[in-house]
């Protein structure tokens, strides 16, 4: 049997960051993807989680896992996938380090991915983008924060993680032109940016503390870097008050990523073409923007202005054998 605990913390601690020179991002996934398995295993197994063996993380036990990750915990069909991911990287690693479980690790890597509908991307039109981004109040610093980081988002069309990473060097100074912007892949891209983004973070880098010894652009009420969780609930805030003003906003769910959809439908609104939007958006192939025009109305009715419409052939009633149609001739006869 081999111990669990020392390898795992040798793939999250020097594997990953030292030679895929992964992001603290990518560990961060990981690391939470591990500990909803670790504590699913030990309460199944009735061992503590610093007891269990990495045989013991067997593939039928994996599957029972994932599948509560749908029953109990609501995820999604994509979260699942997200931790099988971090799973099979890791049995992966074992493969050299633990040729004792290379039957193990052939077995995980059979469980397939599960397949998931390909719904079409929610966006925000843009008078309900517009009551959103004015949500946050402009009288207090954490509003003047929030309302800077909404616009930053939608504007340069952000991921999270991308947002709350921008440092304060990132941007263009003294003009705030640019922003420099370090997504997936660590693939990096400079993205302009409208005057009024540019107007609200210089609203925002005047009453920015200076003391915290943090570079990080966007900073919390306790002077440390912005979290994911803290963006999220922030949005929530704001998303509340946005329904109450603007009413056809009440049905849709509001989540930071939403945001970022909206800047891709806009752009390939404006420009028509995928290729910019992907740019725009740090995309690694154009396979992965080609969500976006799925819903795309615009683009649907040009192709539809470009097609004739089919030639129907005037329908008539002679001869017809319903018998009402009978009965209707027979009384006109008369």
């Amino acid at each position: 049997m081999t111990e669990l605990a020392t390898h795992l913390g040798a793939f999250l601690r020097e594997h990953l960051p030292r030679d895929r020179n992964a992001s603290h991002h990518t560990v961060q996934s990981y690391a939470d993807s591990f500990q909803l398995l670790v504590c699913f295993a030990a309460e199944r197994l009735g061992v503590r989680p610093c007891r269990i063996q990495i045989e013991q993380l067997s593939a039928p036990l994996i599957l029972d896992f994932l599948d509560n990750l749908e029953r109990e915990r609501n995820n999604t069909v994509g979260t699942r996938n997200v931790r099988l991911a971090a799973f099979k990287s890791f049995f992966r690693y074992l493969e050299y380090h633990v040729p004792a479980c290379l039957d193990l690790a052939r077995q995980v890597h059979a469980i397939p991915m599960k397949r998931r509908d390909e719904v079409m991307v929610e966006s925000l039109n843009r008078d309900e983008l517009r009551v959103l981004l004015d949500a946050p109040d402009p009288t207090t610093g954490a509003g003047v924060r929030d309302r800077a980081m909404l616009h930053l988002t939608y504007a340069a069309g952000l991921r999270v993680s991308e947002l709350i990473g921008v440092m304060c060097t990132d941007l263009a100074r003294p003009h705030l032109d640019t922003v420099r912007v370090t997504g997936k892949g660590r693939r990096e891209r400079v993205l302009p940016l409208w005057r009024e983004t540019r107007s609200a973070l210089r609203d925002w880098l005047r009453v920015r503390p200076d003391n915290t010894g943090h570079d990080h652009l966007f900073l919390n009420a306790r002077g440390k870097a912005m979290t994911r969780h803290g963006f999220a609930h922030r949005l929530g805030l704001h998303a509340t008050t946005a329904r109450q003003r603007m009413p056809s906003m009440a049905g849709k769910r509001i989540f930071p990523h939403l945001l970022r959809h909206s800047c891709a439908a806009h752009t390939l609104e404006a420009t028509g073409d995928i290729r910019k939007v992907s740019l725009w958006l740090g995309h690694a192939s154009i396979q992965s923007t080609e969500i976006y025009l799925r819903s795309d109305p615009i683009g649907k009715l040009d192709v539809l202005a470009a097609r004739l419409p089919p030639a129907i052939r005037k329908g008539s009633f002679k001869e017809a054998p319903d018998r009402l149609l009978a009965i209707l001739q027979d009384a006109r006869a008369q």
